[in-house]
């Protein structure tokens, strides 16, 4: 019996490349059927479910990832680090930090992720850009020590349950759960182990119920107690009734899993079914509505950690640890009710179930308990179980005995109470729809129909229709369209008058009907239901039903020209072109039909294009539509008639229909228009204002100036001047409001217009004398011709016109204007009241300029000094003041000095000429910004003195650059002349004078940046050893030793001796530095400075003495002067200076007594690699004595050890390493170790319990067993190996065996240790080692394999053994291969045949022959995955095996190709073929053509023609033809026969004729040419026969061939051969056959009679059941009299068989009998009736 699920493994993660240690809880997620994703150490991998399980690795590094249920969003966590990206936008959706680690996390839905910590739960939306928000807080039941394997949400998100495991007593584990309401915010603690919500509809409730599914196993209750399964509703109004609770039942537990406990419950919402699935890989399956368990059973040995639904089917996915194994586990519908009922024996559950779910099965079980309930009167349960059975019971039988059972009093009727509880529960089928309606619509309650049916609780169909029809025609056509009757609901629509409703409806059921009949009737009776119908039938999807030009020509014969324009506008909106015709049409109507209006709103709506338009035009012109007209005409002559009345068209209209014009046609009737008088004036300037652009501005001018239209050209000019960039435009507008008088307008466009060319527009101004010269002002000011127009208003006249065109216009013009008036000679009194006049608004420098050019300048004295006197302080005012001061001599020394804004770079020149003096005081009053000019006018004229005063007292150091260096380029041949005077004005003058300490700083600094040492040196001297103020100078002194050192070293000795106030450190450093090397004079200012008078405090005297011993040390290079140094200063620091230069200098011995000295252990690291790169070990324990004393150092205390060692101190060693150090032991062991020091590296891995170390060093030492006991508490396998191989080495082989052991326990280091056996020559004591290692508890796959490859080796006769044995333990491949290579191939075949590779198990039996063998092979080579193996296969058993072929091919039959195989034999040879002939007739059931061919050859070669036929007649799939020529010459009769039948088969009629005549088969002959029904082909053998004097076969060719034979034919040869009696009885049959047919005919036309007509009906009637019994006669043909059934067969009522052929087979042709031959004599065929 067939179980109630269907399990199936849909794949395997591991072969789908996802490590084994990634599959596991935490790490593997599958939240749907969607998507498994699998978190890797360095990728996360995606598997696409719906897409063949497509794999995609991502290089994303986190610690899970799970995959919302329904979209590409993947969530990731890292730590407390949250993310979700969406993988289709590849956009970050959401991100957060949560305060605390997560421990478990889900996807409750599409929009929310769950999150559950060590202390709460949130969610998280995706639906905002919320944070997570904390739902509830965790029970204390759920503590830290319960791990969190679920949590699920109610799917009305109002309730919430949470579920965790934990180690129990015993070793159990227990469950605790934590049931939350979302709406009250409390929680309820529960002991089980899994739960689940689902949404569940029970009998008798409208509302759904949301119930909890959970498992409850009590920690305290007594292990033997099973669990239980729970089922309670939840969260239901109290107000609504009380909620559905079950019973707890039991939960039947195997006896082999009592500590078993459930991992996960998944609800299958489409069944109604839970799935608990347990560790032990148990699967429960229970029924929801009632809890009971409906099967059990373990699916899999391994644990499951994921589950999920699949919505669609109701199956469930599970994925095991580890393994990696997805397995799919669904309901089988087909055998849960016979599984509920054969083996859990629950007659109720199975009838529940089945009528819940519609399941077969309980047919039987519904008949026996429907029986029982209507014979115990139980009629509501009756109609209940009639409810819940589906389909089973619901027939009308059924309804028949509710009908018959009568009613009891007070009570309805119970087909009313079966129909109300059906009514309840679903839909009434189509026999239960129309029995209800019956008696309902007798009782006049149509309104109950209405309801059921708006309900859909009634199947609809057309006998329920017809029911309602005459009551209510709307309800009935609501029941037509449900139920898609057609014709009924068209009639329904046409009686309640919906037309517009049926072609609509029509095309979108794809209804064919009569629409014009429709049409013509509706139009007579009701023309706008016919509108509505022809509207609906032009507007079909697909195209018009009706041709519209007829249909319109009817609405328009009926004279309805409003339901024919509707119809038209209707058909013609699509506007297609090939309807011109009746866009056409449809205006016609409507202008000559007197309905204009309607027309002009037609085209008002421009929704017909395609129409004659010249045609529409003039009926419009017709009808006084004159801009339908216009609008319609293109020719210009048409056009200007139309426009004579434009006086009454729209102003709009005209302007607009220019735009459709081209440029000829506008300007031609813009002309004649403008010719028609002045009434068209404004119209034709708005034309020019708009189209201004296409017609072209010069060609419009042309034409306002042509019909002297000018002030119309100034009003279209001065609409476009504003916007045109045409000069021309702009001349003419400036020219028309000139002629108009305009003249503001003149003077604004010369005043703001950039377009117009300034020379001609100036050129009509000045010829046009206006007597407002303002348009021409702005012209010449805005362009430049200032001069051209102060010429033309002085020579005018105009001279006030020139005071206000510089006093209001542009006052920055007044030099030019009184330029142009010095050359024309005005009066200077006029020239001075402009300048008053414009006052500060002239430019002065300008005006100055042009004054001096002139020699004019001392005019403008006084309108200079009137602006001086306003507090003008512009340069260019005071510049033109001092130049007429200069040169009048007005006191300009006190000018130059006292006045602030003149330009000294203007008047310093200017002075030059006249007197150096002033142009040095002019300079000077620069501030530096004439020192160029100052420097040339002192060196022309010789002022050095002055020269040098200003240098110092400047205190500038670029400026003092300027005079000191010398110019770039130039040689030095000598010295200066000029640089000397000034430098000796300088130094005996200048600075001696000074008082200032910064003046003098700057000086010095100038003669240093100078490069001028000697001079320098010359005047610090003077300035510091000569007495001065600033002798004591620490700076000057300073500069005195740095100039000396840099420019005289050898009194740098001298000055060090005479001063004492410079900076000792900087100077010493100086003298020190690469660049002087002046050691000795660095060495003494430190030992000066070193002394108690000098420097007082004691720490900078010890500074100064480290600092003269690193001048001996580091740049002298003297180390025994150092050293005496160091001794006569006695300082730690001086002699921890002196031992680092002497470890630098490579004297250890000697760095170590100084640091001693000094007692300095700062310098530990170089002074241990010092020492020990000299090997000074004894020496060096002193100082690291010394240095442990303020350090505590890891490198002392390691280097102390190591001294230690190579001195080989063990005793000092060992006291050292057992008190306290902070030596790295583990480091200088393996140094001692390295360095061969094993004694101490022994010491130092005791001290640290090293024993890997340790053992290494009792290996070196030859002490095996200390290496042994050593090892065994490392216990790693590398120490292992080491001691093994030594072990090995010293042949200890029980010592090696030990820790061989331990090593092959590792898979990746057993071939090292079969290597160094192998190597060594220890082939037994190896086989020994593995034989003792598979006997490990935890033995591995690698020994197993590795002792079956060894046993190839050196022991064959136990492979075989080994493999049986062992074959699941084995890596087949590598044992595979070890057993080729030792040529042991039974073995080998073995192994591949139980590995499933059959390919190569069977290559290897072909290949070898000692492997071979048949049973094996058999069982092989149907197992192969590769084709090719087996044809190679079918090739060997031919050549070795010949006998055995046959059965091999029995084997293969089902999978091989036996073409293929065909052709492989004939490439073989004709041997093969014989051998394979009962292969080849088993086969030939496949009707293949190779396979037939090749038999058919083997027929004809063993002369077989009943074995031939047969295979012809039974296979037909070959080359036919061919055959036939082949066997056309064989020299057989029966061959040629077969041949001709072939022929035949094939409709080569001559060929096969011809090949019977040969062999005078003359029945042949006469049934190939019947059945060709040839009637050439008959008469020729007809003539044929005569020819031969063949008379009984031309009769019973006659005879046969009936049907196709001419009776003049048979006619002619009968009377030219004397055949009369034979060809009589075919003209008696051909008679009786016309006669009859004229009986029928006569019969048929004859006019009914009125008596007779119903007996001639059932006449007709009668003679439809039977074909009567008319006599036999000769004929054969589907138009003869019917023949009797039971004739004889043979021939003719028993006559005589003229053919000379006995056929026992029955008439039929050849193609319904697969090849037969047909038999003789007159077929016993019938005639239809008529």
């Amino acid at each position: 019996m067939s179980v109630p699920v269907i399990f199936n493994e849909a794949l395997n993660l591991q072969q789908l490349g996802v490590p084994e240690a990634s599959i596991k809880h935490g790490s593997t997620t599958m939240e749907s059927d969607k998507w498994i994703v699998c978190v890797e150490p360095s990728q996360v991998t995606l598997v696409d479910l719906q897409n063949g399980a497509q794999v995609t690795r991502r290089p994303i590094q986190a610690e899970a990832a799970i995959m919302n249920p329904v979209t590409s969003v993947l969530a990731l966590r890292s730590g407390t680090t949250l993310q979700i990206f969406n993988l289709d936008a590849k956009a970050k959706v959401k991100s957060h930090n949560m305060p605390e680690p997560l421990v478990f996390w889900k996807w409750t839905s599409a929009a929310n992720l769950a999150l559950v910590t060590a202390t709460a739960v949130y969610h998280w939306s995706m639906e905002d850009a919320n944070p997570p928000s904390k739902v509830f807080d965790r029970h204390a039941t759920l503590g830290p020590n319960c791990q969190v394997i679920n949590y699920k949400v109610s799917p009305d998100l109002k309730w919430c349950v949470l579920g965790g495991i934990s180690a129990g007593a015993q070793g159990t584990v227990n469950g605790n759960m934590q049931l939350y309401s979302i709406e009250k915010k409390v929680s309820q603690p529960l002991e089980g182990h899994a739960a689940s919500f689902a949404s569940i509809k029970l009998a008798g409730r409208d509302d759904p119920a949301m119930v909890l599914v959970f498992h409850e196993k009590k920690a305290a209750s007594h292990p033997s107690e099973p669990p239980k399964l729970f089922v309670m509703e939840v969260g239901r109004d109290p107000a609504k009734g009380p909620p559905f609770r079950l019973a707890p039942t039991s939960i039947p537990i195997p006896a082999d899993a009592a500590g078993d406990f459930p991992v996960s419950l998944v609800v299958d919402d489409k069944h109604d079914i839970a799935y608990l699935l347990s560790k032990m890989g148990y699967a429960y399956m229970f029924d929801i509505h009632s809890g009971k368990t409906m099967y059990r059973a373990k699916v899999t040995q391994d644990t499951v950690f994921v589950t999920c639904s699949q919505e669609s089917t109701g199956a469930i996915f599970g994925i095991t640890v580890r393994k990696g194994q997805v397995f799919r586990l669904q309901l089988n519908p087909a055998a849960l009710i016979p599984y509920i009922t054969a083996t859990l024996r629950d007659t109720d559950l199975a009838i529940k179930v089945a009528g819940r779910l519609g399941l077969p099965g309980a047919e039987n079980l519904y008949a026996a308990e429907f029986e029982r309930l209507i014979g115990s009167g139980n009629v509501p349960e009756a109609a209940k179980l009639v409810a819940a059975s589906g389909g089973a019971l619901r027939t009308p039988a059924t309804i028949a005995r509710f009908q018959q059972i009568p009613a009891q009093p007070g009570q309805p009727q119970p087909v009313f109470q079966y129909f109300s509880t059906l009514l309840e529960t679903g839909k009434l089928n189509e026999q239960e729809s129309i029995e209800l309606a019956k008696p309902v619509l007798q009782q006049g309650r149509p309104q109950l129909m209405e309801k059921w049916l708006k309900d859909d609780k009634l199947q609809c169909s057309e006998a329920l229709g017809d029911l309602i029809m005459p009551m209510d025609p709307s309800m009935a056509l609501s029941v037509f369209l449900r139920a898609e009757c057609h014709p009924k609901a068209i009639q329904c629509m046409v009686q309640r008058g919906e037309y517009d409703k049926i072609v609509p409806y029509a095309t979108s059921v794809g209804f064919q009907m009569d629409y014009s009949t429709m049409l013509s009737q509706l139009l007579a009776t009701n023309p706008q239901g016919a509108l509505d119908l022809a509207k609906g039938l032009v507007s079909a999807e697909g195209g018009p039903l009706i041709d519209i030009q007829a249909t319109a020509e009817a609405f328009l014969s009926s004279n309805r020209v409003q339901e024919t324009t509707a119809f038209l506008l209707e058909a013609l909106k699509d506007n297609k072109a090939e309807h011109a015709y009746l866009q056409t049409k449809l205006l016609e109507i409507n202008l000559i039909g007197g309905a204009p209006q309607v027309a002009d709103a037609i085209m008002q709506q421009g929704i017909l294009t395609h129409y004659d338009r010249p045609h529409i035009g003039k009926l419009c012109e017709r009808a006084g539509m004159w801009q339908r007209a216009a609008e319609h005409y293109t020719e210009i002559g048409d056009i200007k008639r139309v426009f004579k009345n434009s006086h009454q068209m729209n102003p709009e209209f005209v302007v607009s229909y220019f735009g459709k014009l081209n440029r000829d046609q506008s300007i031609s009737l813009l002309k004649d228009m403008m010719g028609r008088g002045p009434q068209n004036m404004q119209v034709c300037v708005e034309v020019a204002k708009k189209y201004h652009e296409e017609l072209g501005s010069e060609q419009l001018i042309e034409v306002f100036e042509q019909q002297k239209a000018t002030e119309g050209l100034y009003y279209y000019l001065g609409a476009v001047v504003n916007f045109s960039e045409d000069a021309f435009v702009h001349f003419k507008y400036i020219q028309a409001s000139c002629m108009l008088g305009q003249f503001k307008e003149a003077e604004r466009v010369c005043r703001d217009s950039n377009i117009y060319v300034p020379e001609e527009v100036k050129t009509y101004l000045k010829g046009a004398k206006l007597p407002d010269p303002r348009p021409l002002i702005h012209v010449c000011d805005r362009f430049d011709m200032v001069d051209e127009l102060t010429e033309y208003l002085y020579l005018n006249s105009l001279l006030q016109y020139i005071e206000v065109y510089v006093t209001k216009v542009s006052p920055t013009k007044t030099p030019q204007v009184i330029g142009k008036l010095f050359d024309l000679g005005a009066n200077e009194d006029f020239i001075k009241r402009i300048l008053m006049a414009v006052g500060t608004a002239c430019p002065v420098d300008e005006l100055v300029e042009i004054a001096e050019t002139r020699n004019r300048l001392r005019l403008l004295q006084p309108w200079l000094e009137a602006r001086v006197a306003t507090g003008s302080t512009e340069p260019g005012t005071h510049n033109a003041l001092g130049k007429i001061y200069i040169t009048l001599n007005r006191d300009p020394k006190a000018f130059l000095l006292n006045n602030m804004f003149y330009d000294p770079k203007v008047l310093g020149p200017f002075c030059e000429s006249l007197d150096p003096q002033l142009a040095f005081i002019a300079y000077k009053k620069g501030a530096g910004e004439c020192d160029d000019q100052l420097i040339a006018v002192c060196h022309t004229h010789g002022l050095y003195r002055d020269l040098a005063k200003y240098l110092v007292e400047r205190q500038d150091l670029e400026l003092w650059a300027k005079v000191l260096n010398k110019p770039e380029g130039t040689e030095e041949e000598g010295e200066d002349p000029q640089r000397r005077q000034l430098i000796d004005q300088i130094v005996e003058w200048a600075l001696p004078e000074s008082t200032n300490a910064d003046e003098v700083s700057c000086t010095v600094k100038a003669f240093m940046a100078a490069d001028l040492p000697g001079e320098l040196i010359t005047l610090l001297e003077r300035i510091i050893l000569q007495g001065s103020d600033f002798s004591d100078n620490k700076n000057l002194q300073n500069l005195l030793i740095l100039t000396a050192i840099r420019a005289d070293a050898t009194r740098v000795g001298g000055y060090i001796d005479q001063l004492d106030n410079f900076d000792a450190k900087d100077i010493a450093l100086i003298c020190v530095s690469e660049s002087h090397m002046l050691y000795e004079e660095g060495y003494s200012i430190y030992v000066k400075f070193s002394k108690p008078e000098h420097t007082q405090d004691k720490d900078e005297q010890i500074e100064m003495e480290v600092l003269a011993i690193g001048v001996l040390v580091d740049f002298m290079k003297d180390l025994d002067r150092a050293k005496t140094y160091a001794t006569q200063c006695d300082e730690k620091p001086v002699w921890s200076k002196l031992g680092k230069a002497q470890l630098e200098e490579k004297f250890p011995a000697d760095a170590i007594d100084s640091f001693i000295s000094a007692d300095d252990p700062s310098e530990y690291v170089k002074v241990c690699d010092a020492a020990n790169d000299a090997e000074i070990y004894a020496e060096l324990i002193p100082y690291l004595k010394m240095a442990r004393k303020t350090l505590q150092e890891n490198l002392i205390d390691t280097e102390l050890i190591y001294a230690y060692a190579k001195t080989t101190n063990l005793t000092e060693l060992e006291v050292f390493v057992s008190g306290p150090n902070v030596a790295n032991i583990q480091s200088i062991g393996d140094r001692c170790f390295s360095e061969g020091l094993y004694q101490a590296a022994k010491i130092l891995f005791i001290n640290i319990n090293n024993n890997s170390k340790l053992a290494l060093c009792h290996i070196h030492l030859e002490e095996y067993r200390e290496a042994v006991a050593a090892a065994t508490k490392a216990n790693n396998v590398s120490t292992w190996k080491h001691v093994c191989f030594a072990c090995l080495r010293a042949e200890e082989f029980r010592l090696a065996a030990t820790c061989g052991l331990e090593v092959i326990k590792y898979p990746d280091h057993g071939d090292e240790v079969v290597t160094y056996y192998s190597d060594l020559g220890h082939f037994d004591h190896l086989v020994s080692l593995f034989e003792q290692g598979i006997g490990l508890e935890d033995a591995h796959i690698g020994i197993f394999t590795e002792l079956g490859c060894l046993y190839t080796k050196h022991v064959p006769t136990k492979v075989m053994e080994h493999c049986k044995v062992f074959f699941n333990k084995l890596n087949v491949s590598k044992v595979v291969r070890a057993c080729e290579r030792a040529r042991l191939y039974s073995p080998a075949v073995y192994l591949y045949m139980q590995n499933k590779e059959h390919d190569s198990a069977v290559k290897v039996m072909m290949d070898r022959a000692p492997a071979w063998d048949n049973d094996l092979f058999l069982d092989s080579v149907t197992k192969v995955r590769n084709a090719e193996v087996t044809y190679k296969a079918v090739g060997y058993y031919l050549t070795m095996h010949p006998t055995l072929f046959t059965r091999l091919m029995e084997v293969l039959e089902e999978t091989i190709d036996h073409s293929r195989v065909v052709s492989q034999l004939r490439r073989t040879g004709d041997w093969a073929l014989q051998l394979a002939q009962p292969y080849l007739k088993s086969v030939q059931k496949f009707n293949l053509s190779p396979v037939n061919e090749a038999l058919n050859e083997l027929y004809v070669d063993d002369e077989d023609y009943e074995g031939l036929r047969k295979s012809i007649d039974s296979y037909n799939n070959f080359n036919m033809i061919a055959l036939a020529s082949k066997l056309a010459t064989h020299e057989l009769l029966e061959f040629r026969r077969i041949s001709a039948y072939v022929y035949r088969c094939n409709k080569k009629w001559v060929q096969s004729i011809e090949l019977s005549k040969n062999d005078r088969m003359w029945k042949d002959c006469i049934d190939t040419s019947n059945e060709s029904a040839d009637s050439e082909i008959i008469e020729g053998l007809l003539r044929f026969f005569c020819e031969t004097s063949e008379k009984e076969c031309f009769c019973a060719a006659l005879y046969t061939c009936y049907a196709h034979v001419s009776p003049d034919v048979a006619l002619e040869l009968g009377w030219i051969n004397g055949y009369h009696n034979f060809v009589m009885p075919f003209f008696i049959q051909t008679f009786r056959h016309t006669h009859e047919r004229l009986k029928k005919l006569e019969d048929r036309t004859a006019p009914p009679k009125e008596d007779d007509a119903p007996d001639s009906i059932a006449q007709t009637y009668g003679n439809l059941g039977g074909f009567g019994g008319g006599v036999l006669m000769l004929e054969n043909g589907a138009g003869g009299i019917p023949m009797p059934t039971a004739a004889p067969m043979g021939g003719v009522g028993g006559a005589l068989d003229m053919s000379s052929f006995g056929v026992p087979q029955q008439p039929q042709m050849v193609q319904q009998q697969g090849g037969m031959m047909p038999n003789g004599g007159m077929p016993q065929q019938m005639m239809p009736g008529m």
